[in-house]
C-alpha cells in the first residue's frame, strides 16, 4: 500500500477514535447470525459509477440466493440509479449524494453547490438517522476504501457490517473480508459476499469469469423498441453487421487517436461490410464528430443521442463493440456483445471486461510503466503518458481476427 500522506495519517488516527467515543451511545441490537432467517433486512452500500455498478451486479445475485426471503435495498448515488433500478434481486433503492464522488456530469444540482468542510459529516448524521429507522441487520460496504459507508453503517445501528479489512474502513465492522491486489472487482465482491454472509465457500465457481457470475443490465421493451426504431432510421437493417465504437472515456490518459479509430472503422466498413455506430454521451459529442470527420466511410453518430439503458439495447444489437477502458464497455459485456476494450493506466486484471476472454479481449500498448493506475495527469503532462495512444490500429484489427470467422461475420 502506498505510504499515507500525513493528512491521511491523521484522519486514520480519528477514525479509529470514534468507536471509543460513541460507545455509550451504541445501539445493544443482537447481532443476528450470518445465513438465519433473522437475517430480514440488508443493506448494500455502493457510492461509484457505471462500471463498479455493473461489477456489483453478481454479487446481488448471490446475496439473493443466499437471503432469498430477506428485503435486500441498495444504497447508491443518484447518478447511478438507473443502472439497477431494473435489477430482479433487489427490493428497493435509496439514494445518497456521497461526498467525493459527485460531478457536473453525473449530478450537476450537488456540484453546483459550495460545500463547506463539515457538510459531508453533518450529511453523515442525517442519513444515519435515517437509516437507523429501517433497523437493518445487516449492511455489505461494497467499496473497499469507503469508510465514509462503513461509518454510516456505524451510526446507522446496523448490528452486523461487513466489508473489507482496510485500516479506514475496519474500525466500523463487525465482520472484515481480506482485499486482495490485482483479483478482479467483481471476484472482490463475490468473496466479500461469499465470507461476509456466510453462504458457502465455492472460490472455483466465482473463478469461472463470468460464465456462472456474468455482469447484469435488465433492458426494458422500451429500451429495446427505441434501438430498433433509432437504428431502422439509419438505414439499419436484421442482419446488418453492426459495429459500435465508444472512443470515450471519464479521464484524458485512457483516450486513444481520433485518426487510428477513424482507420479502424473504415477498415471494418471496407473488409467486413460492417455499419459503424459512434456512442457517447452528449459531452463526447465533438470526439465522436471528430472521428467521424476523418472516416472515408459514413458512420451513424449516435453520441448524445441516447439514454443508458437505450444505448445500452443497441450495444444488444451489435456483434461487436470497441472502446477505451470505459463504464460503457462493461455495459457491452453485461448485455452479452463481445468486446474489444483499450487499455493502458488502469489493471485490466482487476478492471478488466469480466466474461470469456475469447470473446472480451484487452489491448495494451508495451509500455512498462502499464499499469500505473493514475489518471489525475494535467493536460500539460498527457504527451509524456502516451501507454493507450501508443496501441496500434494493427494491434485492434487483429483483435477483432480473432472474434470472426471466414465469412465475414463476427463470432457471437
Amino acid at each position: 500500500m502506498a505510504t499515507r500522506t500525513l493528512r491521511q495519517r491523521i484522519r486514520l488516527h480519528l477514525l479509529r477514535l470514534i468507536p471509543y467515543l460513541t460507545w455509550p451511545l451504541k445501539p445493544r441490537r443482537k447481532h443476528p447470525l450470518i445465513g438465519s432467517p433473522s437475517v430480514a433486512r440488508i443493506l448494500l452500500i455502493r457510492p461509484d459509477h457505471l462500471g463498479d455498478l455493473l461489477f456489483t451486479t453478481p454479487a446481488l445475485r448471490l446475496l439473493r440466493e443466499a437471503f432469498p426471503q430477506a428485503r435486500i435495498t441498495c444504497l447508491v448515488g443518484p447518478w447511478a440509479k438507473v443502472v439497477i433500478e431494473n435489477n430482479p434481486h433487489l427490493d428497493e433503492i435509496a439514494l445518497c449524494p456521497f461526498p467525493g464522488f459527485t460531478c457536473q456530469k453525473t449530478c450537476p444540482e450537488a456540484s453546483r453547490r459550495k460545500r463547506s468542510i463539515i457538510e459531508p459529516y453533518v450529511m453523515l448524521l442525517q442519513y444515519a438517522r435515517q437509516l437507523r429507522q429501517r433497523n437493518f441487520d445487516l449492511a455489505v460496504v461494497l467499496r473497499f476504501d469507503h469508510w465514509w459507508g462503513a461509518l454510516l453503517a456505524y451510526l446507522a445501528g446496523i448490528p452486523r457490517r461487513v466489508g473489507y479489512d482496510v485500516a479506514e474502513v475496519r474500525p466500523f465492522l463487525t465482520d472484515v473480508v481480506p482485499y486482495s491486489p490485482h483479483r478482479h472487482e467483481v471476484e472482490q465482491n463475490l468473496v466479500l459476499v461469499e465470507q461476509g454472509s456466510g453462504t458457502r465457500d465455492q472460490e472455483s465457481g466465482i473463478r469461472a469469469r463470468g460464465v456462472d457470475w456474468p455482469l447484469e443490465f435488465q433492458l426494458t421493451a422500451e429500451d429495446e423498441t427505441f434501438a430498433n426504431s433509432y437504428l431502422a432510421g439509419h438505414g439499419v437493417e436484421d442482419g446488418d453487421l453492426l459495429v459500435g465504437i465508444h472512443p470515450g472515456a471519464g479521464a484524458a490518459v485512457k483516450l486513444w487517436r481520433n485518426e487510428a479509430w477513424a482507420q479502424v472503422a473504415d477498415v471494418l466498413a471496407q473488409r467486413y461490410g460492417a455499419k459503424v455506430i459512434l456512442t457517447g454521451s452528449a459531452e463526447e459529442s465533438p470526439l465522436c464528430r471528430a472521428i467521424a470527420e476523418g472516416m472515408t466511410s459514413n458512420p451513424i453518430v449516435a453520441a448524445g443521442e441516447t439514454s443508458l439503458g437505450e444505448l445500452a439495447a443497441i450495444m444488444a444489437r451489435c456483434r461487436l463493440v470497441l472502446g477505451v477502458d470505459s463504464g460503457p464497455l462493461h455495459l457491452a459485456v453485461a448485455v452479452g456483445t463481445p468486446t474489444v476494450h483499450l487499455f493502458g493506466p488502469v489493471d485490466s486484471r482487476a478492471f478488466g471486461p469480466w466474461g470469456d476472454p475469447a470473446r472480451h479481449i484487452v489491448v495494451t500498448s508495451e509500455m512498462d510503466c502499464i499499469p500505473c493506475n493514475r489518471l489525475d495527469y494535467a493536460p500539460a503532462e498527457l504527451y509524456q503518458h502516451p501507454c493507450v495512444r501508443n496501441i496500434t490500429a494493427e494491434q485492434i484489427l487483429e483483435a477483432v481476427e480473432r472474434l470472426s470467422i471466414g465469412s465475414g461475420t463476427f463470432d457471437c
